[in-house]
């Protein structure tokens, strides 16, 4: 790996300045007026050139008093790091953690530090679902199990998915697996009863 010393500061700007990953790993940027170290492919506002220093390693930033960008995280020994990705799982767990809550999208953004819109738009392009929709899914399978290991009724099912009332459960379930919640129970419980033992 080359050492940043290798590089000119004109060169650091530069990679500072574009955003350079193919420099990640190789020297970090410092910033004066907000105490902040980053990783050279950091998306953070840019900075003026007078208030930037460089460094060899992070530990080296953090020595000379410099806290680590929430952003871009350059504490954490990796090569590379997808914030975006990062976003994702935070929110999954956020979700996973709290589904029995009603957390609207604007309190799940703030949690993880972007805007409502940031956000949904974000966990779309990644997963492929809104929020919204990933939270139904996990209230679903976490109703599914509770159908086939319990003898809560659907309404209890419900309420204990964190639905606030039986038509919303009734219509979240049949969105997503096709059979209403007693349908579902009759039919799995029918195909283990009617199946071979071993």
């Amino acid at each position: 790996m080359k050492n940043p010393i290798n590089h000119s500061k004109e060169t650091m700007w530069q990679a500072t300045i574009s955003c350079d990953s193919a420099y990640d790993g190789m020297f970090f940027y410092a910033v004066r007026t907000t105490g902040i170290f980053c990783r050279p492919s950091c998306k953070s506002k840019v900075p003026n050139c007078e208030n930037v220093s460089f460094f060899p390693n992070a530990t080296e930033a953090h020595d000379a008093g410099y806290r680590p960008c929430k952003r871009c995280r350059p504490d954490l020994n990796i090569k590379t790091y997808d914030p975006l990705e990062s976003l994702v799982e935070d929110t999954k767990r956020l979700i996973k953690n709290n589904y029995v809550q009603n957390m609207p999208l604007h309190e799940l953004a703030s949690r993880v530090g972007v805007s409502r819109f940031h956000l949904n738009r974000i966990f779309k392009e990644r997963t492929g679902y809104t929020p919204r929709i990933y939270l139904e899914m996990i209230r679903v399978n976490e109703a599914k199990e509770l159908l086939l290991t319990t003898n809560l009724n659907s309404t209890e099912v419900g309420f204990q998915t964190g639905y606030q009332s039986v038509s919303s459960f009734y219509n979240a379930f049949k969105r997503n697996t096709g059979l209403s919640p007693s349908q579902f129970r009759s039919c799995h419980n029918r195909s283990l009863f009617n199946q071979e033992p071993d």
